[in-house]
């Protein structure tokens, strides 16, 4: 389809999806809230089919997670906790002193991380979740995770990230008990990382009770290709996004037909060998979209979606990307692949979706900090301002603002 084909198809299907299960969600938190364990209990057994008396993982198995990993997991953990440290470093706020204006920022106290486990366990997520809170600094960080096995690597990255309060809950539950605390879990100031549709949903209603990084939908990319292009790993990074969920979301643009036709009897050919092949299909199925158009409608799609990744395969890239105002991440060519920002680039993986990356950016350092201006006037600047700001209060009919200026000036 063309870029206006698209854009119509995409806003019919966005608007189509409303909110279902928000009474249940809300149901949920109120039940945490008034219940706290004994509802965290109940649900885990509904939905996880998992009975639990304790909550919080032991220190020491956090230990022995690590401990029994093979080395060159451990390796990998520590090569790619560096890097994100290399990275947050590089891009945290520094105080900015000017005299009479003051700019500083403090770290948050108390952090919340969703790490999602269920069928898959994710340590990269750990890394790119709670590297970042340390590097600004924040003193305690609680992490839930539907993660029931004694010994996986979810909690072995916990481990190398010092990380001690560890509570096995997911789900909507899990947000609920960070927002309003528990008997076990504590109230935090922030809630961060991704989840499913519940936790998505459930981060919505709690956000003014406690922060939240994002809401985020599911997993997308959007690729720009020319005929240049390596059309098998152009198929294997639809793959990978596909394979995260069949609501993933996959954009392929070109400004060329003939690309796009020969990647997808390339995708026909090797979607069967795939080990999550049902998964890819359903995805494909519903959500994939190949957009063909000039480059100036191409770069207006691409900022209208502001996609979680982007990722520019094109003689042309650097220009291409000059022009790329909104979007999670941008990813350069063919050595940089989507991939290899899920684990190892140093660029944190939890990025807005849904169109949100028009206001708002990916996790990082500088949202685990909070910052105000100290304002220091000196006598003779106060004066220089005081009259207009009298003007103004007294237009404003608050008459104590334009007295308390006044006498100042008197």
């Amino acid at each position: 389809m063309d870029a206006e084909e698209f854009r119509a198809a995409f806003d019919a299907k966005r608007e189509s999806a409303g909110f279902e299960g928000m009474s249940d969600v809300m149901e949920i938190i109120e039940a945490v809230r008034a219940d706290k364990d004994q509802a965290l209990k109940k649900y885990t057994e509904k939905f996880d089919g998992v009975s639990i008396e304790h909550f919080k993982v032991p220190e020491t198995q956090l230990a022995a997670s690590y401990h029994k990993l093979p080395e060159a997991e451990r390796n990998a953990l520590e090569v790619i906790k560096k890097r994100v440290e290399d990275y947050q470093a590089m891009i945290k706020h520094e105080d900015r002193d000017d005299g009479e204006f003051k700019y500083v920022y403090h770290p948050l106290e108390k952090v919340g991380v969703y790490v999602p486990g269920g069928t898959a366990l994710y340590p990269s997520t750990v890394l790119m979740t709670v590297v970042p809170a340390l590097a600004a600094g924040v003193d305690e960080i609680h992490v839930v995770t539907p993660a029931f096995e004694a010994d996986n690597i979810t909690f072995a990255a916990l481990y190398l990230c010092g990380i001690k309060n560890v509570y096995t809950i997911g789900g909507a539950q899990a947000i609920a008990a960070l927002s309003y605390g528990t008997e076990t879990i504590p109230k935090v100031d922030k809630i961060v990382g991704p989840g499913n549709y519940y936790v998505a949903l459930a981060k919505r209603l709690m956000f003014g009770e406690t922060g939240i990084d994002m809401v985020a939908g599911p997993s997308e990319i959007l690729i720009y290709i020319d005929s240049q292009t390596d059309t098998d790993a152009i198929v294997y990074d639809i793959f990978a996004q596909s394979e995260h969920d069949t609501n993933a979301r996959t954009f392929l643009l070109s400004e060329e037909q003939g690309p796009v036709d020969f990647i997808e009897r390339r995708m026909s050919a090797l979607i069967d060998s795939q080990p999550r092949a049902d998964i890819i299909k359903q995805s494909l199925a519903h959500n994939h979209y190949q957009v063909v158009d000039s480059r100036e409608a191409l770069l207006d799609t691409i900022n209208y979606l502001a996609p979680e990744h982007v990722s520019v395969q094109h003689k042309d890239s650097k220009m291409i990307i000059r022009n790329i105002k909104y979007a999670g991440a941008v990813f350069e060519g063919s050595c940089s692949p989507e991939a290899i920002g899920d684990y190892a680039a140093g660029p944190s993986h939890v990025l807005p979706t849904d169109r949100s990356g028009r206001f708002s950016h990916g996790l990082n350092v500088n949202d685990f900090l909070t910052s105000h201006a100290v304002i220091s006037l000196e006598e003779s600047t106060f004066k220089e301002i005081a009259e207009p700001a009298k003007t103004v209060a007294r237009r404003e009919s608050l008459d104590a603002h334009y007295q308390s200026l006044k006498i100042r000036t008197e």
